[in-house]
């Protein structure tokens, strides 16, 4: 059966959606009760066929390229099957890790499979649209997810607080992005980022679309928690369960990512000079004030909290590169930085339970004696966030410092390197205080076992973080091939719009 190209191209959101729906009306027939594990499994299996839909249509777009859908307002090329694989990939994980988290504590947990798949619907439709109000219509799918999810400790204060924070700032944020839609329409007459470029090209930028880039880029920046749009994080890190600290720290991100590269390096690549400068700023700010707050926090969740912020710094380092190293690079750190801290919060989310009563750095004092396994692990995902060789997180830092380097961005190297010297105090702190002979006297961390999903995530998470730091290669070269798309702003465009084009040229 020949699939639509309407089908073809979401396939991969149509099996989560799909599954998600049946998630939902399978929960209410489990006995009050009973284990809701096997909706898990269920949702880990249409995860599993959303990335065998993601494999099918890369072997498509190979041999007969990018692929078209809905008036060509969403694509499949390599650029959103590569964020697709990740985003894929980081759900696999939490589903995996949190199989037991809720057993016991939560007669709702059906509810929290179901969303996972949506938010990732909603993320993945973000990659593939090349139209600014489809990206808005994911961008809301996923985050809507998302804030139920920070609040799903329903009997925890701090949750249902880093709910509503998430909720009251999230909003604000999405106003931010749709004003940058209404003026990117003012001022070009179209959402197609194809055509904006195209029309921007044509002539000379007006200073409404100069405008409408910093809205996109203050809506973006919430998503990705880069400051100084960074003032939810630690709060909302802090309140919510683990694993969905662990989801919405790596997928979502990855998104928004995704989201500002196609914008920028695909509908505004005639203002590079321009908001490679803000992003300057952007990420300067990031690196800074997330390794500075970093080092005051005695709080482990609010520690990677400050550590994400410093993370975003980095990534949004490669948006000043030139688009085939910029665009490389960040892909290829969004991958990395996936993929180690997933693994932390996974590693948290074993340790502290659903209850989280060991917060405090000075809690996890003597860990390496009571769970050695689960303290090795966290410390090698903390080594991969310095920068340490042999691990994903080296050569992410090596490829992005690189294209900023070889674009002029002298300083703003300068100043990451700074920050990555920074990093390693508090990394290495809380690594020497799990590796301490010291004991806890009030709330000792308690032994654990952990399950053989969660063992299985961690050692697939694990393994990543080792072969993207030893064998890059592979990773690099889809990320390559994946950097080619944005750019060439004529593969989206409608004929008539090619030949347009063609004309002014």
């Amino acid at each position: 059966m020949q699939l639509s190209a309407n089908v073809l191209t979401l396939l991969p959101e149509y099996v989560l959606c799909l599954t998600g729906i049946i998630v939902m009306l399978a929960e209410p027939l489990i006995k009050p009760g009973s284990s809701r594990k096997p909706l898990g499994w269920l949702a880990l299996l249409g995860t599993l066929g959303s990335v065998a839909a993601t494999v099918y249509q890369l072997s498509i777009v190979r041999s007969i390229g990018t692929l078209h859908a809905f008036s060509g307002t969403v694509q499949a090329d390599r650029f959103s099957i590569f964020f697709h694989l990740v985003i894929a990939c980081v759900v696999i994980v939490t589903l995996l890790s949190s199989l037991d988290y809720f057993e016991g504590y939560a007669s709702h947990a059906g509810e929290y499979f179901a969303l996972v798949l949506f938010g990732a619907t909603g993320m993945m439709l973000m990659t593939s649209s090349t139209e600014l109000l489809m990206v808005f219509i994911g961008l809301e799918i996923s985050s809507i997810a998302t804030y139920i999810m920070a609040g799903f400790r329903k009997g925890q204060a701090a949750s249902a607080e880093a709910a509503i924070k998430y909720f009251l700032l999230g909003s604000f944020a999405t106003a931010f992005f749709l004003y940058g839609i209404a003026l990117t329409f003012g001022a070009t007459g179209t959402t197609s980022i194809a055509s904006i470029a195209s029309g921007l090209a044509a002539s000379q930028t007006p200073l409404l679309a100069i405008v409408a880039i910093a809205m996109i880029v203050i809506g973006i920046g919430f998503k990705v928690s880069a400051a100084p749009f960074h003032v939810w994080t630690p709060d909302v890190y802090q309140g919510a369960p683990s694993p969905v600290v662990g989801l919405m720290s790596t997928a979502p991100k990855a998104a928004a990512f995704a989201v500002l590269l196609r914008i920028l390096f695909g509908g505004y690549p005639v203002e590079h000079a321009k908001w490679s400068a803000l992003l300057w700023i952007i990420a300067a700010l990031s690196m800074t004030i997330g390794n500075l707050g970093a080092l005051l926090q005695r709080d482990v969740k609010r520690m990677l909290a400050y550590s994400s912020i410093a993370h975003a710094g980095y990534l949004l380092a490669a948006f000043t590169a030139l688009p085939q190293d910029g665009i490389s690079a960040a892909a290829f750190y969004t991958a990395a930085y996936s993929a180690m801290n997933v693994g932390a919060f996974a590693v948290l989310t074993q340790i502290l339970g659903f209850r989280e009563h060991a917060r405090n750095r000075d809690d996890f004092a003597g860990m390496a004696q009571r769970h050695p396994a689960l303290a090795a692990l966290m410390a090698f995902f903390l080594l991969s966030m310095i920068g340490i060789p042999f691990t994903a997180g080296f050569f992410a830092k090596f490829y992005v410092f690189s294209g900023a380097m070889h674009a002029g961005y002298v300083w703003l190297t300068v100043i990451g390197l700074i920050n990555s010297g920074v990093a390693c105090f508090y990394y290495l702190r809380f690594i020497a205080a799990m590796y301490s002979v010291r004991e806890t006297s009030a709330q000792e961390v308690h032994p654990v076992r952990v399950a053989w999903p969660a063992g299985l995530s961690l050692g697939l998470v694990a393994a990543a973080v080792l072969v993207l730091g030893i064998l890059p290669g592979s990773a690099l070269r889809l990320a390559q091939h994946a950097s080619v798309q944005p750019t060439q702003q004529e593969t989206a465009a409608p004929a008539v719009l090619r030949a347009k084009t063609k004309i002014v040229r």
